[in-house]
């Protein structure tokens, strides 16, 4: 069954790849908070992805590391893809920056945010990974 997706939904995944999180969080809020299942949960997956990437930008690594644990599992339901989101890939790469910022450890949190904010990218293990984003499917 094809899921009608509202334009704020579209409007919130634009925020989200540009990187401004915290305005994502309030656009997807309001949906996820008028929404039934299951965009509910799907709302709140990546709500929960752009939240944890929100608390990465601001050094807050725990915050960073249980929102996109959290995110991710929601999401989990919704693979491949969903209301037109790859939502494998999205999973995938967030995943890898989970991974990759529980490897740094929370002592190292401040250089691994100021790796993604300036480059859009971080090393994990000497591979450059990118940040997430959500893409359509083709």
């Amino acid at each position: 069954m094809t899921q009608v997706i509202p334009d704020d939904f579209w409007q919130g995944v634009a925020q989200f790849n540009s990187g401004d999180y915290y305005t994502c969080h309030d656009t997807l809020e309001a949906l996820w908070m008028d929404a039934t299942e299951p965009q509910k949960t799907f709302y709140q997956g990546i709500l929960q992805i752009a939240v944890g990437l929100y608390h990465l930008s601001n050094r807050n690594w725990r915050g960073a590391v249980i929102l996109l644990g959290e995110g991710t599992n929601k999401l989990g339901y919704y693979q491949p893809d969903y209301a037109e989101v790859n939502v494998e890939k999205l999973i995938a790469e967030s995943r890898e920056l989970l991974a990759a910022l529980q490897a740094a450890g929370a002592e190292n949190v401040g250089e691994f945010a100021e790796s993604i904010k300036d480059t859009g990218t971080y090393l994990s293990d000497g591979q450059s990974l990118i940040v997430p984003k959500i893409a359509k499917i083709v």
